[in-house]
């Protein structure tokens, strides 16, 4: 989750919140999207809003966390961001990762 900050003159403007997952059993979270997902990919050059999502329903509950101050993954490659990365390990489904990458149309092997 990226969050941007509304004030300019914060020193840290941008900070993110990273979970790490491995292929295993479905993500709950990720099975509620599902219908969500499916019908942005099936949308041709089209904008939809997907609706609210509520970020409680994720459940980070975990109180271990990696904190550093880095910078965006992909260009403009923002520097001064604050990186969260939860500490536990959650599990995604095959379908699921298959879904997502079709999502942001990364369809390479």
């Amino acid at each position: 989750m990226v969050h941007k900050s509304v004030d300019p003159t914060s020193k840290h403007q941008i900070a993110v919140i990273a979970i790490l997952y491995k292929i295993g059993k479905p993500n709950r979270f990720l099975s509620k999207l599902a219908r969500n997902i499916t019908s942005l990919v099936n949308q041709e050059n089209e904008h939809r809003h997907p609706g609210v999502i509520d970020p409680r329903e994720i459940h980070i509950s975990c109180r271990r966390y990696y904190n550093y101050i880095g910078s965006l993954t992909v260009p403009p490659c923002t520097e001064g961001v604050i990186w969260t990365i939860s500490k536990k390990v959650r599990t995604v489904s095959l379908d699921q990762v298959k879904l997502l990458r079709e999502a942001v149309h990364d369809v390479s092997k």
